[in-house]
């Protein structure tokens, strides 16, 4: 994943931001027809994650709120490490668009976490005080204000978007210009 590959190399702090791409999504998520079959030509989405090892699996009949799991995101991101953080976005990943699994069920986040070595425990109670709630709604109103408007949407420094899935290259071109360090004490190429 190319994120994995940035914090790899590079001197920058990850944070994932919340945002809700389809708000319209009811609590209890939304049944809806197949929009791809086996026979639709793959997209370029469902190309770089099955290069990145992100199985886009096709004929999702159900789309769930995606709420609750960035409320856990919030509790990864508080205590977890950075490759905790990033471990629980890949299961959240594989659990949504590979499993096809309901990531508004505590049962699925919790599992997740506990895949990433995060106390799913306290997740849960966390979950069920909807301690991070308020949090994730401030932050879902950030990114509507900042003009984000797809994911995953990528925010430099909060001078610099990438929007959509790109090439590693990119993301480099972003970071010397913010003049950011590599990892390796290398200039920023």
């Amino acid at each position: 994943m190319e994120v994995e590959r940035i914090y790899r190399e590079w001197d920058v702090a990850l944070r994932w931001a919340p945002f809700l791409l389809d708000p319209s999504i009811p609590p209890e998520g939304r049944q809806r027809k197949p929009q791809t079959s086996a026979d639709t030509p793959r997209n370029h989405l469902e190309l770089m994650g099955e290069q990145r090892g992100i199985e886009f699996r096709r004929g999702r009949t159900f789309t769930p709120n995606s709420h609750r799991a960035l409320q856990a995101a919030e509790f990864a991101a508080n205590h977890g490490t950075p490759e905790q953080v990033l471990a629980y976005h890949r299961a959240l990943f594989k659990a949504n668009f590979t499993d096809f699994e309901d990531i508004s069920r505590a049962e699925v986040l919790v599992r997740a976490a506990a895949d990433a070595d995060l106390d799913g425990d306290a997740l849960a109670r966390a979950l069920d005080a909807d301690e991070y709630r308020a949090r994730v709604d401030e932050g879902i109103a950030h990114s509507y204000e900042a003009g984000v408007t797809g994911i995953p949407t990528f925010i430099f420094d909060d001078r610099y978007a990438v929007v959509g899935a790109q090439e590693y290259a990119t993301f480099a071109q972003v970071l010397v210009r913010l003049g950011a360090q590599r990892r390796d004490g290398a200039a920023g190429t």
